[in-house]
């Protein structure tokens, strides 16, 4: 078929037209769009590693559920340089499921590089970061009232990270001895970031928060303080440790993986503290961290890990990771690795018997042994009787737990 000279003309003006249009639309979609939304695989960093950790920590009910609690409970336990969110007026203070701690990511480069990061979390709220971060929970609106009806995900981005594995390890300080500092005991290369304010280094990307979800290992607790296990979902949790300790007296039992179901019985309180974070460091080394984050994920944690009471210590599922706190680095890393920790609180008999024997004794330096915990604690008592006096005098003892 032939055309008059016409309408080639003008046929090839509407090709050229639509083709303009298409190039248009890809610089403005550049443009538009932050690169950490673009597929991966174009823009991997062969020379680029980066490894993160950190704690879900939460609090086993009654029945076995995730217990709603107030994981800022007490102390923020942060240098005084960390900034924080206070931006939302959340109803009936920041209640949540899940206490994000201390993840840090760390990068490793034999050259210099500059990075973006993003990373969301879902039912979540980002508190705490160092350094600077160029926005922080974007997606919050008036509707997010409080963490389990929050419509949007926390999120938090730096948009140009610096890393230079030769820069010297001139990092601040305020002076305090805080476990914050001991993240930075590895290889890994620093990092800087350019704020208004000057330019901030550190050794990692340090970021907290707390949220709304169900954690994927559930507990139940028997009479005689035998503790079943339910993994959430088909994905293996690969390492389960029970752990108690009351006073200078402390014990655990490694039941190694998880597929489904177990019960574990209460450890012999004849165990060793230095021998548990050696087991850890090596489940920890096993999952993909280098020997000195593991050392270092132990010696920022073991205070707390391994305080008064009763918890299982697991191994998060990768995916479920990935799920909750979707993370993206550009340029990609040729190698991402996430080792998450899970703490689940367990209110025992054991506990119970000693939290109310202190109330009644008066005995004020116990009590302070449960910190933050003691209104989950105190809770699940006044769940599990029906006894209406008794009740009256735990909401008695819920109003007068003492703060840090």
């Amino acid at each position: 078929m032939t055309y008059p000279v016409k309408g080639v003309a003008s046929l090839r003006l509407l090709r050229r037209t639509i083709f303009l249009l298409l190039v248009n639309f890809w610089l403005f979609s550049s443009l538009a769009f932050p690169q950490t939304t673009r597929d991966k695989s174009q823009f991997v960093s062969p020379d680029l590693t980066v490894h993160e950790w950190g704690t879900f920590t939460s609090v086993s009910g009654v029945d076995g559920r995730t217990l709603d609690w107030l994981p800022l409970t007490g102390s923020t336990d942060v240098p005084s340089f960390v900034e924080h969110f206070g931006e939302v007026n959340f109803k009936g203070g920041l209640r949540g499921t899940v206490r994000m701690e201390t993840p840090v990511l760390y990068f490793y480069c034999p050259q210099e590089a500059n990075v973006s990061v993003y990373v969301s979390f879902r039912k979540g709220l980002i508190t705490e970061w160092y350094p600077h971060a160029n926005s922080v929970n974007p997606g919050l609106s008036d509707k997010d009232r409080t963490l389990e009806t929050m419509k949007s995900s926390g999120a938090i981005s730096w948009n140009s990270v610096f890393v230079d594995p030769h820069a010297a390890a001139d990092f601040p300080s305020d002076g305090s001895q805080n476990h914050y500092y001991a993240a930075r005991q590895t290889s890994s290369a620093p990092i800087a970031l350019s704020t208004s304010a000057g330019t901030q280094r550190e050794r990692f990307l340090f970021y907290r928060g707390v949220a709304d979800f169900r954690v994927p290992l559930t507990a139940t607790i028997s009479a005689d303080n035998a503790v079943s296990l339910q993994a959430a979902s088909s994905d293996v949790i690969t390492n389960v440790i029970l752990f108690e300790r009351r006073g200078t007296q402390m014990g655990y039992r490694v039941l190694g993986p998880l597929q489904d179901k177990a019960t574990l019985t209460p450890p012999p309180l004849d165990g060793s503290l230095d021998s548990l974070a050696s087991i850890l460091e090596g489940i920890l080394i096993s999952q993909g961290l280098f020997p000195d984050e593991a050392h270092a994920m132990i010696e920022t944690w073991k205070d707390s890990w391994f305080e008064e009471g009763a918890r299982l210590i697991y191994i998060i599922p990768r995916a479920f990771v990935d799920s909750v706190l979707p993370l993206h680095i550009n340029p990609a890393p040729n190698n991402t690795t996430r080792v998450f920790v899970g703490r689940l609180e367990l209110v025992t008999p054991a506990t119970q018997h000693i939290v109310e024997s202190a109330y009644l004794q008066g005995d004020r330096a116990t009590l302070l042994k449960y910190s933050r915990f003691l209104e989950p604690i105190l809770v699940s008592m006044i769940q599990q009787t029906a006894d209406e006096a008794r009740q009256q005098q735990l909401f008695t003892y819920l109003s007068a737990a003492p703060t840090p």
